[in-house]
């Protein structure tokens, strides 16, 4: 402790050691150090020794970070993508609920790489790849409930697809980011996004993208209670779909869409119309649905659950309800299973 006396002697001290007469010993040293924040160098007139490798300001570490992100190349771009459709694969067969963690360090990686890159000769290529990535984790994260997460994640997928100067990127995620409102109560302003996303393509998009968005909107429209609106879409959708098995978009790799598969969709549309035709064209889309595509057989069985309940078909239906929620445990869909739960209160 100071005492005053203590403190008296340390003031003429310290006034001597200020101009000059007399040197500063290790006792006051401390007590100087602790009073007023100097330095050793400081109280014996030493210049500044050189800064300790733990005391760089951080642009050591920033342009190091900058230089490593110039060897981002095309090779490990495509790494990039091929990371997204392994993912998307598990994803369709399993299910998300797996992959929450690959996909979140996944997301993060890329999303580091663009903080980093500079120039729009390596942004854009990173950018196209993230708003791929970001959109496979939102509508992954709608499956499992986590709402927030899925509006967040079509938020960053928008944003790197206007980084990367993508309108198909853009319209894809803006089209899904209006089912997260669709399942949030909100159809009608679904359908206005749904929309606004087919705006956005423009003329560049796909004739497949293009089926796929009047498709999203005919769903949309279904749900919203607009049927007329709705067949409109499905009618766009048929007219635009190129012919043939084929169903991967090679511009949109995210989109599967061949008549097999729009006649699922239309069957789903129907059916929430409670058009007795959902029947048949349903039946049809399981006799040649892909065995891969185990979510999707999960929607397809509530499809056909919901069509036979409108017809008063209860034994049916429980059939297709049963097979529905087997597979809906299997891939730990939260979104198939809350459908499957609100149809069976109608059984």
């Amino acid at each position: 402790m100071l005492t005053i006396a203590s403190a008296a002697s340390l003031r003429v001290y310290v006034s001597e050691w200020e101009n000059g007469k007399r040197p500063i010993s290790e006792r006051y040293s401390k007590i100087l150090r602790a009073l007023f924040g100097v330095t050793d160098d400081e109280l014996h007139g030493r210049p500044p020794g050189p800064r300790d490798a733990t005391q760089t300001d951080g642009y050591d570490d920033l342009v190091a970070r900058i230089d490593a992100s110039r060897s981002v190349s095309l090779t490990m771009v495509k790494t990039f993508m091929d990371q997204t459709e392994l993912l998307r694969t598990v994803d369709r067969q399993m299910g998300a609920a797996s992959l929450i963690d690959q996909m979140t360090g996944h997301l993060a990686t890329l999303e580091d790489a663009l903080t980093f890159a500079v120039l729009p000769g390596t942004r854009r290529p990173v950018a196209r790849a993230l708003a791929g990535a970001a959109t496979l984790a939102a509508w992954q994260a709608l499956d499992t409930g986590a709402v927030e997460r899925a509006w967040r994640h079509y938020e960053l997928g928008k944003r790197a697809a206007k980084e990367a100067d993508e309108p198909m990127y853009l319209a894809h995620a803006t089209a899904e980011q209006a089912y997260v409102l669709c399942d949030a109560g909100r159809p009608a302003m679904a359908v206005e996004l749904v929309r606004d996303a087919q705006r956005l393509g423009g003329a560049v998009m796909s004739p497949r993208l293009q089926a796929w968005l009047y498709a999203a909107e005919a769903e949309i429209c279904a749900k919203a209670g607009m049927p007329d609106d709705c067949r409109r879409a499905l009618d766009n959708a048929a007219r635009l779909l190129p012919p043939g098995e084929e169903a991967r978009d090679p511009d949109m790799l995210s989109i599967f869409l061949n008549e097999g598969h729009l006649a699922r969709w239309r069957g789903n549309v129907l059916a929430q119309l409670g058009d007795d035709d959902a029947v048949d064209g349903l039946y049809v889309a399981l006799n040649s649905v892909d065995p891969t595509f185990v979510r999707a057989t999960a929607g397809l069985r509530c499809d056909l659950a919901q069509a036979h309940l409108t017809r008063g078909e209860y034994d049916q239906a429980h059939v297709h309800l049963r097979e529905a929620r087997l597979l809906a445990s299997r891939t730990g869909s939260v979104r198939h299973r809350r459908r499957i739960e609100q149809l069976t209160q109608r059984l």
